[in-house]
């Protein structure tokens, strides 16, 4: 006797959803006008010192602010230099400015002190001060391509709408997508979920019928949509 749900129709298992929704989301990224896309790539310097600033703070205020500071700092000497008022006038109105404008010039003087430039293990990066999980998980997959999972509102937020997880905490958030995503997509499912949160999965109202991954999406939570 057939099954009324059919293996065809199955629903996939977590980990084969997660790798529909990174190949869908990668084909839809490059019409995304999402804010993230201003971000540092590439430069561990820059992608580090973006990340301490984006905490607490909007993307788009995050870039504009990390725009203004690398054309006064280059380079983690240059950072070292500047005074705190300095700093506190070229990243406002980032969240906690003046507490960054206090940090920063000690990690540029970390990082000028380092050899190797900017650590690419979670444990030497969290001794970096302003670097939090989320932080160092950015700049270890960004900067370093390592298979690490940055959680933040959005990967927060979108992760448990398609049904992926079901965690309130970041920490747990990220371990249970440790253990559903293949390792070899890990690194970039922080940048195309955030892409995705921040102009398709929006917080309030989801515009859900336009939504790439919508046939891999189980829309936890979502209540109404456009």
């Amino acid at each position: 006797m057939t099954s009324p749900q059919s293996a065809g129709s199955a629903r996939p298992n977590p980990g084969q959803a997660s790798v529909l929704i990174v190949r869908a989301l990668r084909r839809a990224y490059p019409s995304l006008p999402a804010p993230v896309k201003q971000m540092p790539r590439r430069d561990p310097f820059r992608i580090l010192v973006a990340a301490v600033l984006s905490t607490r703070t909007q993307d788009p205020v995050t870039a504009r602010a990390a725009g203004r500071l690398f054309r006064r700092a280059r380079t983690p000497a240059a950072l070292s230099r500047l005074t705190p008022r300095e700093l506190e006038r070229i990243i406002y109105p980032v969240g906690f400015y003046r507490t960054k404008a206090r940090l920063l010039p000690v990690l540029g003087r970390l990082l000028r002190e380092r050899p190797d430039g900017v650590p690419h293990t979670m444990e030497e990066l969290l001794e970096l001060p302003g670097v939090g999980r989320k932080v160092a998980n950015v700049v270890l997959s960004r900067a370093f391509g390592l298979p690490a999972i940055a959680v933040d509102t959005h990967v927060q937020r979108v992760s448990n709408r398609l049904g992926l997880v079901r965690t309130t905490r970041p920490l747990n958030t990220e371990l249970t997508l440790e253990r559903i995503l293949p390792r070899r997509y890990r690194a970039e499912w922080n940048h195309l979920i955030v892409a995705l949160g921040q102009t398709i999965c929006r917080p309030a109202v989801p515009r859900c019928s336009v939504c790439p991954v919508r046939r891999s999406c189980r829309r936890r939570g979502v209540r109404r949509s456009a």
